[in-house]
């Protein structure tokens, strides 16, 4: 639907937007052992001038891994991730690209995603059986994927019986408003459990 906004109004929302920053994801980082692939919506700032997975110095993400998975938050990076893909964990994120100012999920401008291709990576790992959906945009952008992607769509349902979709609380600082005690027991229940959330 299109909006007839008066002249002055026009100009100053297609400004606004036009000086947003664009934000560029990483990576994926996985191999094809990988049994569980981590799924963000887009690095916030922290993580993308650190070019690193869960960089901000208060995102939960590593020390959840550490508690489940007995990988040792406190490592330098690379060991961490060396030690993730010990356990079979992969990492990626839904947004290839976007403009967004900070690093809360609620900045990103929808209009101007560009989203990773999913069924890429996915089938690049034949022994994956779950993937975490870390917080509520990640589980928005999934959906809207799967959605426009009849590939993606039959790729899933011919895996039902194997591989469970999660959609988790995001390790996120700004999600402050869930205990960690909580945002654990969600995410142990989920890649340790014997049910989806």
């Amino acid at each position: 639907m299109r909006l007839n906004l008066p002249a002055a109004k026009t100009e100053q929302l297609a400004t606004s937007t036009a000086a947003e920053p664009v934000s560029i994801g990483l990576a994926p980082i996985w191999r094809a052992d990988a049994k569980v692939l981590i799924l963000g919506s887009l690095p916030g700032v922290a993580s993308l001038q650190a070019a690193q997975y869960y960089a901000h110095p208060r995102n939960q993400c590593w020390p959840i891994l550490q508690h489940l998975f007995a990988i040792d938050a406190s490592l330098p990076y690379l060991e961490r991730i060396h030690c993730a893909q010990q356990q079979g964990i992969a990492f990626w994120d839904l947004v290839q690209s976007a403009k967004r100012r900070g690093s809360l999920d609620s900045a990103i401008i929808n209009k101007t995603i560009a989203s990773n291709r999913l069924l890429e990576l996915l089938t690049e790992l034949p022994k994956l059986q779950h993937i975490a959906l870390n917080g509520k945009k990640a589980a928005e952008l999934f959906d809207k994927q799967r959605a426009s992607d009849l590939e993606l769509q039959q790729w899933l349902s011919e895996r039902a019986q194997s591989l469970q979709c999660h959609v988790l609380p995001s390790t996120s600082p700004a999600n402050a408003s869930i205990h960690f005690n909580d945002k654990l027991a969600s995410w142990r229940s989920a890649l340790l459990g014997d049910s989806a959330i």
